[in-house]
């Protein structure tokens, strides 16, 4: 049986940290005088950064061409066909930062995998994964309210023999978003375009292109959304079918914790609607504490 002990104790250390980051700048300041510490200028930068493009909330599934600065969990649900059931700890989500004024970088966190078929179960751990987003273009609320974003992801088969892809995969993606309104209330889009390219092992791995459009209301706290989420297998073992599922949530935040945290939770449920179909649904819970 999976054990969440290790890894509460490794997201509770991980926020702990991220918790005490103003204290120790402002620590820092008291050490050097009236200088600047380092802490103080990643954070000037990242909130620059944050200021100058729109507001929205990060969806449950599509990935924001926004630029964010948080540790986030994912928790999934899924039923297979066939009566295999995948339970995902930490949806390779991980720790999101922003170095420049125009780039982030993701530090996955490979996720535990708990897969259940009739013949029995499997546990092990997923491979790690690294996203680098460089922003294009962007403009807040109060100046267009658009955003343009590249994206390079990478995972390294790092995971257990049963979860693992065995090869390194690339995943460019082009990103991209508009909105209506204001950042108290209003209307966006937000959409990716990415396609996954294995560095070996095309024929069984092969080549899915993905694209996600989420189409995100909110209302104060409150960001209800309904996502599209279509897939296109090329190569591989499902060589030129497609798969399309739609994905319903509600994302609460952001909730202040003091002058800089800040604490989002989510949830979804995502069902396929295509006639050729990898899995049955998926419930999803999203937790991120912003920074």
């Amino acid at each position: 049986m999976f054990d969440p002990a290790p890894r509460t104790l490794t997201i509770a250390a991980i926020l702990a940290a991220v918790s005490t980051l103003p204290l120790t700048a402002m620590a820092d300041d008291a050490s050097v005088g009236s200088s600047t510490s380092f802490l103080d200028r990643w954070f000037q930068t990242s909130d620059a950064a944050k200021e100058s493009q729109p507001h929205w909330m990060t969806p449950v599934v599509t990935v924001t061409p926004r630029l964010e600065q948080e540790f986030r969990y994912d928790q999934l649900w899924q039923n297979r066909l066939n009566d295999v059931t995948l339970d995902n700890y930490g949806g390779g989500k991980g720790l999101e930062l922003i170095p420049t004024l125009n780039t982030e970088v993701i530090i996955g966190v490979p996720a535990y995998e708990v897969r259940q078929t009739p013949k029995g179960r499997t546990t092990g751990w997923a491979d790690e994964t690294f996203l680098l987003k460089y922003r294009i273009v962007a403009e807040n609320e109060e100046h267009g309210n658009y955003i343009v974003t590249g994206f390079l992801g990478v995972s390294v088969p790092t995971g257990s023999e049963e979860f693992t892809n065995h090869k390194s995969i690339i995943t460019p993606t082009l990103a991209g978003g508009y909105g209506w309104g204001t950042r108290e209330q209003g209307f966006n889009i937000q959409s990716t375009l990415g396609i996954a390219i294995p560095t070996g092992n095309t024929s069984s791995l092969g080549q899915p292109v993905t694209w996600n459009t989420a189409f995100q209301g909110h209302v104060g706290k409150l960001w209800p959304e309904l996502e599209v989420n279509y897939t296109y297998f090329k190569e591989g073992p499902n060589d030129g079918k497609s798969q399309t599922a739609l994905t319903a949530g509600l994302v609460l935040g952001r909730f202040e914790l003091n002058h800089r945290l800040r604490f989002i939770i989510g949830g979804g449920y995502q069902w396929t609607v295509s006639s050729f179909k990898t899995f049955h649904d998926t419930w999803i819970l999203t937790a991120r504490l912003a920074f």
